[in-house]
């Protein structure tokens, strides 16, 4: 049977090696997008994995994916992404990376991705978006 002093050690470094993804878990990603003239606000936490983000349907043309991955030792890595949605499922028609937000400072008007523009050309939609960082208080 382990001492207790042992188990609590054990669950101390447990809790130590769960720190670096947990330690800026309100920081956050903000993006405005904008499509056919309603403007949305959709957010991002950190995640340890991008397969557990799931895309926000943006009308019925588009979907919109912020991906904030902490990863442990490397800074973060946001990705936006954005999806046309055709007959025979998602294409990625669009896709901006970004390494540590928090450290590149924003752009006026723009956040620390710029305004970008996505059409789909199939159904000729655009939707507009521009995100910015917000960090935990």
């Amino acid at each position: 049977m382990p001492k207790p002093e042992h188990t609590r050690l054990a669950a101390l470094a447990a809790a130590a090696l769960l720190l670096p993804l947990g330690a800026g878990a309100t920081d956050r990603v903000r993006c405005h997008v904008d499509y056919g003239g309603e403007t949305r606000t959709i957010e991002a936490t950190p995640v340890a994995s991008a397969l557990s983000v799931a895309p926000v349907e943006i009308g019925s043309f588009f979907r919109f994916r912020i991906v904030l991955q902490r990863t442990r030792g490397l800074p973060d890595d946001v990705r936006i992404e954005t999806f046309a949605d055709r007959d025979d499922g998602p294409v990625l028609i669009h896709q901006g990376r970004y390494t540590a937000p928090q450290r590149q400072g924003s752009r006026r008007g723009g956040g620390f991705t710029g305004h970008h523009a996505v059409y789909e050309p199939v159904r000729d939609g655009e939707l507009q978006y521009w995100c910015e960082w917000k960090p935990s208080r």
